[in-house]
């Protein structure tokens, strides 16, 4: 029984501050408070004199979120909001460290409290709902639980009433600023990062990154969204941002059998933006544990592909004289994959459906029928002779309804032929996704609403069942499931290589810094690094140096990476195709070293199987020389240092930019580096242990 006056209640070793029986005031009681582990962070809980949930949470006793409110606009019921009670509150603490099957780094600690506010309306109604806290010293995620109850069978959401009001913390002479890519348009994530005034966003995708005027930064976004519609953010007034809910085709954003719950909203918060970059494993944390079992059939690799001469426009998904997908050229590929120790070649229009306008309808793609000039049998074999393996690709057109209906056979395809990983493509506008609702019947929904988000889950747990692996383009954002499915290895979900090809503009030398702090702390993005020829279709410029194309392999993490270029290409420089070759695809560890969200970035991460470690480094339009010390690297080690760094005259803007020099040197733990980054450039390091 809570005390009836505002007091201390001991749970599990964690004392919260509790006060349910308080007078409501203007000033209303605080609830609930739960702190971080090291007392970083602190969550307060409150309700107003309208019984109205409300939360805010402090970093050193100074906010980072004033009150904001929580609830929901139901479709078919009075919203679930006004005339709350709190009727019980539990809290817990959790110290617990897991081991990742790969990832960025192979231990993760969770450590962190929770707080469980449990809640019943004061009408006659009484429906019951529950928010979970979870604190810890670098962010917190809450979500709303549904238990079972009779006057809540079904929850039909149109929206949610969730809040981050953001405080601002006047600091002469500086300002809050966001970076952030719209929500609810035609190009799904695809878009160049904008740097504005935190007051002048509008709708954005998650996560959206915030760097306050005191230097604090913030990243908002979500964990584990199964089964839900994806969380944009609205800019309601000032720095007060609400949750929306991508729409469905008709009907409520979200429908669901109780009990369930949400997605978890995360919030991290971290003095730097390098400290933020580190925090996105809470994320991870937020997710529940792998599913799967044993996935050791799963290995992090590398692969080239018939892929990006379709995007020069000198080959074509389509049949016909230019078509890429032919078994002469795939064994071309093959041939080259296992002389530099790829493991994987995608192929891209293997398939028939490609002629005419798939884009508009995706209804004539097989998934089981290759093209007369594919022979997938005698490839399948042929490179699995050859210690390399066919990687599949699925193109939908988002039409998910017709690839439904031949997923099975198209997965047990691959299955017999060895095809243990696939790349799975949903290209059409926003809103586009083709689905079958319950009546038989197509509807048009969004690539991250509800329907999509038990799509991409369907698709991935046939593919486990299978051991195949999956890697989605045009997908849902990712979320962290990656954890509990750790066969859904990698997506797109951002503006990637390939609008260097054919984009106007081109990813500015800005956007990859971007994704670091962006995109990249939601999870692995296959961004296809590794274009040394620096040109695009039409050879038109592509705005990077050469070393800054191989610092990519370390900055934009994933565990499957694409040899993006053309053979050809890679021939015309062995020394900085040596880098491509060596970089590992799985870590022990990562460190950020520096960095400033859009500006520049240096990230160490050590290989999982031996003891090197690599370095990359990029930086915007701006050139310019960071120090870095060598405190990652392993005491009591000596290490050659093998640089590839921007040569005197590197610029991204001329010629020059395939300026680079290859050398080497000894270092060991404690000493420190120099690193020159041309405009638009990068530096790319393997530290070989002896």
């Amino acid at each position: 029984m809570l005390p009836s006056a505002k007091g201390w209640l001991a749970v599990a070793g964690l004392w919260v501050a509790v006060a349910l029986a308080m007078p409501a005031s203007a000033d209303a009681p605080v609830v609930a408070k739960v702190s971080s582990p090291g007392e970083v962070l602190s969550v307060e809980v409150t309700t107003d004199g309208d019984g109205r949930l409300e939360y805010r949470v402090l970093r050193q006793g100074r906010a980072v979120i004033e009150t904001s409110r929580l609830g929901f606009i139901l479709a078919d019921a009075v919203k679930l909001e006004r005339n709350l009670a709190i009727i019980g509150v539990v809290a817990s603490n959790h110290d617990t460290t897991w081991e990742q099957p790969w990832g960025e780094r192979r231990f993760v600690r969770d450590h962190h409290r929770e707080l469980r506010v449990q809640l019943q309306e004061k009408t006659a109604l009484a429906r019951r709902l529950d928010v979970v806290f979870r604190v810890f010293d670098d962010g917190l995620g809450f979500r709303y639980e549904f238990p079972a109850q009779p006057n809540l069978a079904q929850a039909n959401i149109v929206q949610e009433l969730t809040e981050f009001n953001l405080a601002e913390v006047p600091v002469a002479g500086a300002k809050d600023e966001a970076w952030w890519i719209t929500g609810g348009e035609w190009n799904r994530y695809e878009y160049l990062y904008q740097r504005t005034p935190l007051r002048e966003v509008g709708t954005a995708h998650t996560p959206m990154t915030v760097r306050r005027a005191d230097g604090l930064h913030l990243a908002i976004h979500e964990a584990a969204l199964v089964d839900y519609a994806g969380m944009w953010l609205r800019r309601v007034e000032g720095t007060r941002f609400k949750a929306v809910l991508s729409p469905a085709s008709s009907g409520p954003s979200v429908q669901r059998a109780v009990p369930f719950n949400t997605p978890w909203r995360t919030v991290q918060v971290a003095p730097s933006a390098a400290a933020l970059y580190a925090s996105s494993d809470l994320i991870l944390n937020l997710n529940e544990p792998n599913k799967l079992g044993d996935v050791s059939w799963f290995k992090p690799h590398k692969y080239v592909g018939v892929w990006w001469g379709m995007h020069l426009d000198i080959q074509s998904w389509a049949s016909g004289p230019k078509h890429g997908a032919t078994t002469a050229y795939t064994k071309r590929m093959i041939d080259f994959a296992a002389a530099n120790g790829f493991r994987g070649v995608l192929v891209e229009g293997w398939n028939e459906g490609w002629d005419g306008d798939w884009f508009a309808n995706g209804e004539t793609f097989s998934f089981t029928k290759p093209y007369p000039d594919f022979d997938i049998e005698w490839l399948a074999a042929y490179a699995k002779s050859r210690g390399v393996h066919l990687v599949g690709h699925h193109e939908t057109s988002a039409n998910i309804a017709h690839y439904e209906a031949q997923l099975a056979a198209g997965l047990d395809l691959y299955q017999r032929l060895g095809i243990d990983a696939v790349k799975t493509g949903y290209v059409a506008d926003a809103g586009g996704v083709k689905a079958r609702g319950a009546d038989g019947k197509i509807r048009f929904e969004w690539h991250d609403g509800q329907v999509q988000s038990r799509h991409h889950l369907h698709v991935v747990e046939e593919a486990a069942r299978r051991h195949i692996a999956v890697n989605a383009h045009e997908p849902i954002k990712d979320t962290g499931l990656r954890r509990t499915y750790p066969n859904w290895v990698a997506r797109e979900g951002a503006r990637g290589m390939e609008y260097n090809a054919w984009g106007e503009p081109k990813n500015p030398p800005e956007h990859e810094i971007n994704l670091v702090f962006t995109r990249m702390l939601a999870g692995p993005m296959d961004y296809t690094p590794g274009v040394l020829s620096l040109r695009g279709r039409g050879d038109t410029r592509i705005p990077s140096t050469l070393a800054r194309q191989l610092a990519l392999y370390v900055l934009i993490y994933s565990p499957i990476q694409m040899a993006a270029d053309l053979p050809e290409n890679y021939a015309r420089f062995p020394k900085p195709f040596r880098f491509i070759k060596d970089v590992p695809a799985d870590w022990a560890e990562t460190r950020v070293l520096n960095g400033e969200v859009g500006d520049y970035v240096t990230i160490a991460r050590k290989d999982r199987n031996s003891d090197d470690w690599y370095l990359g480094a990029g930086t915007d339009e701006d050139g310019r020389t960071l120090e870095v010390g060598l405190d990652f690297l392993d005491p009591g080690r000596r290490y050659v240092a093998q640089i590839y760094r921007d040569g005197d005259q590197a610029d991204f803007r001329t010629d020059h930019q395939f300026d680079v020099v290859v050398e080497e040197r000894p270092v060991a733990r404690g000493d420190r580096l120099t690193l020159r980054l041309a405009p638009g450039g990068g530096q790319a390091i393997r530290f070989k242990a002896r």
